[in-house]
């Protein structure tokens, strides 16, 4: 079988939805486990697919947690020889990161549930099945758009939601993966910052139930028609 190392930064931020798609296109999933796994042991360009999922941290704290540098290492191989690389909020952060991009604190963060403005680019991209369909967004940071890359979504308070240099590459900010009903695990998970935003969480937990039946085949769809062509 093919292999898809996934970087996960947090344990119930997992593949969601996409596990099952990744199996049925021949993937084992290899999840690697920042704190408890060495990063520096994973040979950048062996496994087919290498995936980073989300997480709390910022590209900027690798001096406290220096396994970020070793991911950002690892992402920079993967581009540099066109291997396929996915990289979902955290880990779209390191991509553009690792391709000269500046990452900064947002003036506020993003949480909840919202539909993406897509490019035309992106119209014509994987992500035309998230066309009107609301997406979970979850973070405190943004990227700027890394040279040479294809803009490919937008909100009103992120203005660079997605990116992808050619057929190999592609970065998300927002969750596609998401699944119903795991994603209480990050309502728990993250109760304390849910809890300073004065977050309405049983609202949160109603909107996750709903958006989440009409976003996971569309997400299914989207990473099916990535990993279908990828070079």
């Amino acid at each position: 079988m093919k292999t898809a190392t996934t970087i996960r930064h947090l344990g119930f931020e997992d593949l969601g939805s996409w596990a099952g798609v990744l199996e049925r296109h021949g993937y084992r999933v290899d999840y690697r486990d920042a704190g408890l796994d060495d990063f520096a042991a994973i040979d950048p360009l062996a496994p087919e697919l290498l995936i980073l999922l989300g997480g709390p941290l910022g590209v900027y704290q690798a001096a406290d947690y220096p396994y970020l540098a070793t991911e950002i290492g690892l992402a920079k191989r993967r581009i540099e020889a066109g291997r396929p690389t996915l990289g979902v909020c955290l880990g779209s952060q390191v991509l553009a990161h690792a391709l000269g991009a500046d990452v900064i604190v947002a003036e506020e963060d993003e949480v909840g549930w919202a539909p993406l403005e897509l490019t035309p680019e992106g119209l014509d991209s994987p992500l035309r099945h998230l066309r009107d369909v609301p997406v979970l967004h979850w973070h405190g940071d943004r990227f700027h758009l890394p040279e040479g890359t294809e803009r490919l979504a937008a909100t009103p308070a992120c203005p660079n939601q997605a990116f992808r240099a050619g057929a190999n590459l592609l970065a998300v900010q927002f969750h596609p993966e998401v699944s119903w009903p795991h994603l209480e695990r990050w309502l728990i998970g993250h109760t304390r910052a849910l809890q300073e935003r004065d977050e309405d969480i049983p609202r949160l937990r109603a909107q996750s139930e709903r958006n989440c039946a009409m976003l996971e085949p569309a997400a299914e769809s989207l990473l099916t028609d990535w990993l279908e062509g990828l070079g």
